[in-house]
């Protein structure tokens, strides 16, 4: 059975190697099998916020077409990759309500009207909700890729998503393109899973409270192998977006490989 969305939950998932996932990629196996379990651990949602990777601007920016094409912001993939389709609506009121919160807290947010969804929206959605028929919206990182901003950025969400939203942080627990192209040895891959172990204990830790956790995220470059593994941060720091917003430790854990790497995804059930 299906848990009901307390009130706006949170998930940070990694989300893949471009299209691949859709494509039936064998590296993406545990990955699909991982959403698909995920999508029915909750109701189905009644909104999607997404906070990609793949998109960074100089101030928060929101997403506010009502019915939004696909921007297909990958290269050199088959041509089947540039024919996919997610047709699911966009949720301009939830939109405009993302961005008066967010300038209610001192940031100064707006609206973009054009841009499309990217595949840190559309590629894991496809997985979890086959239908395309929730209404989505997304909220751009900040292109300072300060971590304590997109800390801020969450917690500015609190107490403002409808009963039943759910806001998705579309990442990568592990993001250093070379290593993925580069045949992997006994040190590298300790370095994946010391970076993991360190981000699983510290997203789900009971152990620890929320001002070391807040902390230990803010100052995530001190973890084991943080720059082996985000060589740049945009891949991580939507998971501060999600920890900020639920403020508590994760609800579930869900390891798996990804294109021979170790990387996570996690689940808060957060009633904000």
């Amino acid at each position: 059975m299906s848990t009901t969305l307390p009130h706006a939950s949170a998930l940070f998932l990694s989300h893949g190697g471009g299209p691949l996932p859709v494509l039936g990629d064998p590296g993406h196996e545990e990955m699909r099998e991982n959403l698909a379990l995920i999508a029915t651990l909750m109701a189905k949602p009644r909104a999607i916020v997404v906070v990609s990777a793949h998109w960074e601007e100089n101030q928060p920016t929101v997403l506010s077409n009502a019915a939004p094409e696909l921007f297909y912001d990958y290269y050199g993939f088959p041509e089947a990759s540039y024919a996919l389709q997610y047709p699911t609506p966009g949720a301009p009121e939830l939109a405009q309500t993302l961005i008066s919160r967010l300038q209610q807290h001192g940031l100064d947010a707006r609206a973009d009207s054009a841009r499309g969804f990217d595949h840190g929206l559309f590629i894991p959605l496809m997985l979890m909700y086959p239908d395309a028929d929730i209404p989505c919206t997304q909220l751009s990182l900040l292109n300072t890729l300060d971590a304590n901003a997109h800390l801020r950025l969450g917690e500015a969400l609190r107490g403002a998503l409808p009963e039943g939203t759910l806001l998705i942080g579309s990442g990568f627990s592990f993001h250093n393109m070379r290593a993925f192209f580069a045949p992997a040895t006994a040190e590298t891959r300790r370095m994946n899973e010391d970076f993991e172990h360190w981000l699983v204990q510290t997203c789900t830790s009971t152990e620890l409270s929320e001002v070391e956790r807040r902390q230990r995220l803010q100052e995530w470059t001190q973890a084991p192998s943080a720059r082996y593994c985000h060589p740049r941060e945009e891949h991580l720091l939507p998971l501060h977006v999600c920890y900020g917003f639920a403020g508590e430790a994760a609800s579930r854990h869900f390891g798996m490989s990804i294109l021979g790497k170790q990387a996570s995804a996690f689940l808060w059930f957060a009633d904000q």
